[in-house]
């Protein structure tokens, strides 16, 4: 498979993996897997809380398909591929854990519209305790805030504000 291929192949994954996220934590998440889930909507008591078996859960498919690429002769697009679940670990990791719920301290602000959109989004997701009646379930592309707080209203199972200024 010839490079330009290849690095479209990982790209096209890296994109596909927000729509397989979305689906994941609507469906998946917030229905059967709410077990594991339930504990990334409370606060969290410790570094670790059962929702990061995900993580662990989703790299699976990626180490399989890097092995098979690399060491198993699966071919370059296997290696792409896995390389592109990494990649939108990776970039999750960056966002979510890192950036929103600042499991590692920093002192970055988002500052740019996107980031702002990002962050807010996510944090209206968190505002519903319960795993119905949620909104905003991907992560690197979000609903504008507004339509996120419009679909909130009225809304059972709310979280009180916490002098959050827009």
């Amino acid at each position: 498979m010839p490079p330009i291929a290849l690095l479209l192949l990982f790209v096209v994954t890296i994109a596909l993996m927000e729509g397989f996220a979305y689906v994941m934590h609507r469906w998946v998440m917030h229905g059967p897997g709410w077990f594991l889930h339930a504990s990334h909507h409370r606060p969290r008591t410790g570094f670790f809380e059962a929702n990061d078996l995900y993580f662990v859960i989703f790299a699976m498919p990626s180490i399989l398909l890097l092995l098979g690429g690399v060491q198993w002769g699966w071919g370059n697009w296997a290696t792409a591929v896995g390389a592109g679940v990494a990649a939108y670990g990776a970039i999750y990791l960056g966002f979510h854990d890192i950036i929103v719920h600042q499991r590692v301290r920093h002192r970055y602000v988002a500052r740019s519209r996107y980031m702002k959109r990002i962050v807010q989004a996510h944090r209206l997701h968190h505002a519903v305790e319960t795993k119905e009646g949620t909104v905003s379930f991907g992560f690197l592309i979000a609903p504008h805030p507004a339509a996120l707080k419009r679909a909130l209203a009225g809304r059972a199972g709310l979280r009180a504000a916490r002098g959050h200024r827009e």
